[in-house]
């Protein structure tokens, strides 16, 4: 689909306007999907732990799965919820769920028997399925109908056991556009995760998108996430992927050079460890294409220091499981010779509408501050199960993020990051991104990540240190200080560390940097405090505009 991005001035649609059309006028992603697996015969489509599978294969598999599915009488509206891994068994079980017109979810890894209890009670699923390398998850369910497949515990049925080895023809797909399909999980650091929903038609709209069929795409992160629209997207276009357990640096490079890959996706933690690895430069990355990064706004220094070291093949995406992704930068702008870029989330996609909102609830002007707020084809229809959640952030067919942005004049999307986590002293934006571009340009520290306490009072501040250099908090301290004022300082609460602590996705873990904090393990910025006003979005100020990282007002 070949259309122009967004004008830089944004859509001004009244709230009255009516939902997207959900565009899926033509087949649904399971019928394509079928019929791509069909002609693909004996070609690979996935590759796991070093072995093919063809298309033949894991179109028997779906045959199969659906065939115990169907003696179930799963339907329309039955939930079939997978605490599945990065494996061939746990695909053709969604897509024979889909066959069927019914709905998959991959459950995200609960952390605890309670949180997991509560997921199942607020996800609601007809059966959770178990495999393998999650059969140890099983004390954190709680009370659930239980499956198995490829392992037999006691009491508990096994799905695959009915139809294996046996010919399974595929029945005709009962999917229809505007039936439930897919429940995709946020990363639900704090408390159950939500669940966004999404009808066939939606879901169409997310995966069914251009893709070579020359694409090798790597996918090594939980499937409860993006790394499912990446595998279906692939599949779609007649491309291969090539699935790994888990995001390790060394072993990533090692399957991008072993396995040709020309795509890959990491969140941001993910990118810097592996631009920072000792064995980046004794791996064949040739076969790279493209490395898309999406969780954060990540200082403009390391974004030039992954194109500095990984080359011009990087994509940095804004996106959420709620409303897909929104924009793009891609490799012909994301360049060391474009500086100015460096701060940018890129171009709106097509099809997808953006506008802002002043924090006293009317329409930001073009180019002004406001919470970003999204409506797409692709976007969610809601939460499931959370009606409460539903109505603070979907209204009319668009979604209200939390995060705060603008459109430049060259119609650039800038994400300045979490309106909760951006405050305005002495008359200047503090940004999380910009804290981290100070200390990591002039504090001498590998990587930062910046988190504001809930009540505003205050930042922690995670920082790595380079090999053989511990970090000087004294440095730290006088870097924010010379960038932004001893107000800021005196708000900044150090945490050196020797890695940060990530979610199951790979993003920071935000909770958990706030807990180190709170109990004392950060050490205070010198400073003097300062009048700190919390998510001010005044009305008549325009985008600032960044030089380094230090916030200037125009």
């Amino acid at each position: 689909m070949n259309r122009d991005p967004l004008p830089a001035s944004q859509p001004m649609i009244p709230p009255s306007a009516p939902a997207h059309p959900a565009a899926a006028a033509g087949p649904l992603y399971i019928d394509i999907l079928l019929a791509k697996l069909e002609q693909g015969g004996d070609k690979p489509v996935l590759r796991h732990r070093g072995r093919d599978v063809s298309a033949r294969a894991l179109l028997h598999s779906v045959g199969r799965f659906a065939a115990a599915l169907s003696r179930l009488g799963t339907g329309a509206g039955d939930l079939v919820a997978l605490l599945a891994p990065n494996s061939a068994d746990a695909l053709a079980l969604r897509y024979a769920t889909h066959v069927l017109g019914a709905v998959s979810c991959y459950l995200p890894t609960p952390r605890s028997a309670e949180q997991g209890a509560a997921l199942v009670a607020a996800m609601q699923p007809r059966m959770v399925v178990l495999f393998p390398e999650t059969a140890h998850l099983l004390p954190r369910i709680g009370a659930a109908s239980l499956m198995t497949v490829g392992l037999d515990l006691p009491g508990i049925p096994r799905l695959d056991a009915p139809a294996e080895g046996l010919a399974c023809p595929l029945p005709a797909t009962r999917a229809r556009p505007e039936e439930l399909a897919v429940i995709t999980s946020s990363g639900g650091t704090t408390g159950v995760p939500k669940g966004s929903r999404r009808s066939f038609a939606a879901y169409t709209a997310t995966v069914n998108t251009p893709s070579p069929a020359d694409r090798r795409q790597l996918v090594n992160g939980p499937l409860a996430y993006l790394s499912q629209v990446l595998t279906d997207t692939t599949l779609l276009g007649g491309g291969v992927v090539v699935l790994e357990d888990c995001c390790e640096p060394a072993a990533t490079l090692r399957a991008i050079e072993t396995e040709r890959v020309t795509d890959l996706f990491l969140v941001e933690p993910q990118l810097f460890a592996l631009m920072d690895h000792p064995g980046l430069q004794r791996r064949d990355l040739s076969s790279l294409r493209a490395i898309t990064h999406v969780g954060a706004s990540a200082p403009p220094i390391l974004r030039r220091r992954a194109l500095e070291r990984l080359g011009p093949v990087l994509v940095h995406v804004y996106g959420a499981s709620e409303i897909g992704l929104v924009s793009v930068l891609a490799p012909a702008e994301y360049a060391l010779a474009r500086e100015d870029l460096l701060t940018s989330a890129g171009r709106i996609r097509p099809g997808v509408e953006v506008r802002f909102r002043r924090s006293d609830g009317t329409l930001a002007s073009p180019g002004e501050i406001g919470l970003i707020e999204v409506r797409s084809p692709a976007m969610a229809e809601g939460y499931r199960n959370r009606p409460d959640l539903e109505a603070a952030t979907f209204h009319e067919g668009w979604y209200s993020s939390a995060d705060l942005g603008h459109l430049d004049q060259g119609g650039l999307l800038h994400v300045l990051g979490r309106a909760g986590d951006i405050a305005w002293i002495d008359g200047a934006m503090v940004t999380p991104t910009c804290l981290e571009e100070v200390l990591c340009r002039d504090g001498g520290v590998r990587l930062a990540v910046a988190v504001a306490e809930e009540d505003a009072s205050c930042w922690f501040v995670a920082v790595l240190p380079w090999p053989g250099a511990p970090v000087s908090t004294a440095r730290c301290a006088q870097a924010i200080a010379a960038s932004f004022g001893a107000a800021v300082a005196g708000r900044v609460r150090l945490l050196p560390l020797t890695s940060v602590p990530l979610t199951e996705q790979g993003k920071p873990d935000r909770e958990a940097i706030r807990a180190m904090g709170r109990d004392g393990a950060a050490s205070p910025c010198p400073g003097l405090p300062g009048p700190i006003r919390h998510q001010g979005l005044p009305a008549e100020r325009a985008a600032p505009a960044f030089r380094g990282g230090e916030p200037r007002t125009t």
